[in-house]
């Protein structure tokens, strides 16, 4: 398969995490006769420092023409800490998922055994647990209208939804949960928001072509509160837009690190694939972010496209590497690798699936690590 690649570092720890992914993915091609091709573009607050605009119509073309969008990470403090600023580089982002018409955003959580011991939450609460999250995307209270008063003593924020954008979101869900545990659960605050009447609404009926998917329903309130008491009840959930950014934020203490998600953006035409941690500022340069939720998210590109087989080689790679340690600081605060160690790693053990022994000496050594 021959696949045209845009690569959006962006901000922060972007750059380092983009770069074993796209490693990771040549080992692919490598090794099951592919081609893929990458090009990168700017993104974000390097696109303003540049271009003053956080989203260049040449990285909006270059995304529309190319098979798949691997994105990295995005936001710098400069920013953040500056309410008053007109140009913002999450801007770039929302502007993306629009112009991509990515409407809807899938988010994997596993507990990993490995790793249980990692997260905050008692062992026999999360162990088992293994999920996934629907999110809308591009409408709702995030894209709605603002508009703040002349006197700055008050500020708007519009909510809107439409039976079409929640239906075609609805339909991606029931159909997850049909190949996964059949139940899915919808997330809303029904007792309040007219949106969510829609929404629960909308979504009955449609249960209803999907008789053998299970259909039930939390608020927003309670269903957080559900994800840290028994996550494992949980299977597929659909949700609307912020809703589903808070409660999928939340669910990364399951799996012991907020390094270790992944995320797949779709729309009718277009996929983007990127982590669901932010640009790290911090952590630039040091060689201490993980890679592995990009690199999952690379083996949700390759599913995108039905290479079914290969995601399975990354899954496994990843799994294999978090068994033996060969994590970072957020993972293994005792023996931790560098970010590039550990896309090394991955990559050879893509390259050598079959013929696998680990030398420790080696691997600290940054020599070769597949014997």
């Amino acid at each position: 398969m021959k696949l045209k690649i845009a690569v959006l570092p962006g901000d922060g720890i972007g750059p380092e995490i983009t770069q074993q992914s796209v490693k990771v993915l040549k080992a692919v091609a490598d090794r099951f006769d592919h081609h893929f091709q990458f090009e990168d573009a700017l993104v974000g607050a390097a696109a303003i420092d540049l271009l003053d605009n956080p989203l260049p119509e040449a990285t909006l073309e270059l995304c529309k023409k190319s098979d798949a969008v691997l994105f990295g990470a995005i936001g710098h403090p400069k920013y953040d800490n500056d309410p008053d600023a007109k140009v913002r580089p999450e801007q770039g982002l929302l502007h993306l998922r629009k112009g991509l018409g990515l409407f809807a955003n899938i988010r994997p959580v596993k507990a990993y055994d490995k790793l249980i011991e990692q997260s905050p939450l008692k062992a026999d609460r999360i162990a088992g647990a293994d999920m996934m999250i629907y999110r809308e995307l591009t409408g709702g209270i995030y894209f709605g209208d603002k508009f703040t008063a002349e006197d700055g003593q008050s500020a708007t924020d519009i909510c809107t939804y439409s039976v079409e954008e929640i239906s075609r979101m609805a339909h991606l869900a029931f159909k997850a949960a049909q190949q996964r545990s059949k139940k899915l659960t919808l997330v809303d605050k029904a007792n309040v928001l007219e949106t969510s009447r829609l929404w629960r609404k909308t979504v009955t009926k449609i249960g209803e072509e999907y008789p053998d998917v299970a259909l039930d329903f939390l608020f927003v309130d309670n269903a957080a509160m559900q994800m840290i008491l028994n996550p494992t009840q949980f299977d597929v959930i659909l949700t609307e837009n912020m809703f589903g950014d808070i409660l999928s934020d939340e669910a990364s203490v399951i799996g012991g690190s907020i390094g270790l998600l992944a995320s797949a953006s779709v729309g009718k035409e277009n996929a983007m694939f990127e982590p669901i941690h932010g640009s790290y500022p911090q952590a630039t340069g040091k060689g201490i972010a993980n890679p592995v939720a990009s690199i999952l998210s690379a083996a949700m590109l390759l599913e995108h496209f039905g290479l079914v087989e290969e995601a399975e080689a990354v899954k496994k790679a990843v799994e294999l590497s978090i068994k033996l340690n060969v994590c970072t600081i957020d993972i293994n605060k005792d023996n931790h690798y560098t970010t590039e160690k550990v896309g090394d790693f991955l990559e050879g053990l893509i390259s050598e699936v079959d013929n696998i022994s680990i030398n420790n000496e080696n691997l600290n050594l940054g020599q070769m690590t597949i014997i």
